[in-house]
């Protein structure tokens, strides 16, 4: 294997740590190979010229997480821990989204965030909602025919199949919050859809790293055409807490995006999984229509902030027309996203730390019940 023969002509080295995510359902041979910080271009494909005889599932070369995710027989998994230029290995995984299925409920979330009582029926904002900039969905896709849209929604990559369309729903419905014209916080942005989870919700944690990986070098691509006021990502999706994803998206923040990022749904603390104990993201818990956190939603000090996510009504698939009234942090999360973008195109630039801090200081205080201590008691506001 040339692999191995061209290993045995470098130094001895220390291996460089193999992780396996805490509690995950992991894919058998399957790893996700992270390169030092730092690390070029060329010093990736110095590495991936001996993989000839190993086919790759994936390679992180657009953004600042520099990498690939590959299939690996433990000989050659030892020998590439054993690589100057590597980091740390860890173990692929599955992924899934965030939500909850429910059969009823009404478009109280926009009103919410728009009041700082509950019981508020309209949802009132400043008119640049969102214009100048962009919103990518990292999630099953979108429906970018659907008339919530205005033909907003462009579809860019896929990372999980090769259906390019969201044959699921959750793609469509997050999107629909973020921008939809009747359902979303920020009606004029611009939405993307990145495509990392299957028809049945889930994914691997080295397609959702590509997802982010792409984002990073396609907002940077278009910082001065299609986005000029600034772009934002929402993550609606979570696993075991995860070194390499976590990389991945602190590596898309320290490149500009905005990352909104579901807290998850296991009424657990939020540092056990990932991306949402990732530090430099704007992780967000879910609460329900009296203002009570949402009996699944996560908590914690790694939680930014609340945003409605009981029975929330949005877009969904099956017609131009379709909706669907569904629950989880997943549809918390593209509340911050909307007013992520919403404030970038209403106060101007931000850096994603400035924003996510800024969404907290003109968050509604206080008034979230049922929190365990240490957790951040706020609402998302549009000021």
């Amino acid at each position: 294997m040339q692999l191995l023969a061209w290993a045995s002509l470098l130094p001895l080295a220390l291996a460089a740590p193999v992780f396996q995510p805490r509690a995950a359902q992991l894919i058998p041979g399957s790893y996700i190979i992270k390169l030092k910080d730092g690390s070029s271009n060329a010093a990736l494909e110095n590495t991936l010229k001996h993989l000839k005889s190993t086919k790759t599932d994936h390679v992180y070369r657009a953004g600042r997480f520099k990498g690939f995710a590959a299939k690996l027989s433990p000989a050659v998994l030892d020998t590439v821990s054993r690589l100057p230029e590597v980091e740390y290995i860890e173990q692929d995984a599955i992924v899934r989204a965030n939500d909850f299925v429910t059969q009823a409920g009404v478009p109280w979330g926009l009103a919410r965030i728009s009041h700082r009582t509950t019981g508020a029926t309209s949802y009132v904002y400043d008119d640049s909602a969102g214009e100048g900039t962009c919103a990518y969905v990292i999630d099953t896709g979108i429906y970018v025919n659907h008339t919530q849209f205005e033909n907003r929604a462009q579809w860019l990559a896929n990372f999980a199949d090769s259906d390019n369309r969201d044959g699921h729903g959750h793609g469509t419905h997050v999107a629909g919050t973020i921008g939809g014209v009747d359902y979303g916080v920020a009606k004029k942005t611009k939405l993307f859809a990145v495509k990392v989870l299957r028809a049945n919700g889930s994914g691997t944690l080295s397609g959702v790293i590509a997802g982010i990986d792409f984002v990073a070098a396609d907002a940077a691509a278009r910082a001065s055409t299609d986005c000029p006021k600034g772009s934002v990502a929402n993550l609606s999706l979570g696993s075991s807490r995860s070194t390499a994803v976590n990389a991945a998206a602190a590596a898309a923040v320290r490149a500009g995006v905005f990352l909104s990022v579901a807290a998850g749904n296991d009424d657990d603390d939020t540092q056990f999984y990932s991306p949402s104990s990732e530090p430099t993201v704007c992780t967000v818990g879910a609460t329900d229509v009296d203002d009570v956190r949402a009996w699944f939603s996560n908590y914690g000090a790694g939680v930014d902030i609340f945003a409605p996510g009981v029975e929330v009504l949005s877009s969904w698939i099956g017609s131009t027309t379709a909706t669907n009234t569904i629950s989880g942090t997943s549809m918390a999360a593209p509340h911050i996203a909307g007013l992520g973008a919403y404030y970038l195109a209403l106060e101007g630039p931000k850096t994603p730390g400035e924003l996510c801090e800024y969404l907290k200081a003109v968050a509604t205080l206080g008034t979230i019940t049922d929190l365990p201590a240490g957790t951040f008691n706020g609402i998302g506001f549009n000021g």
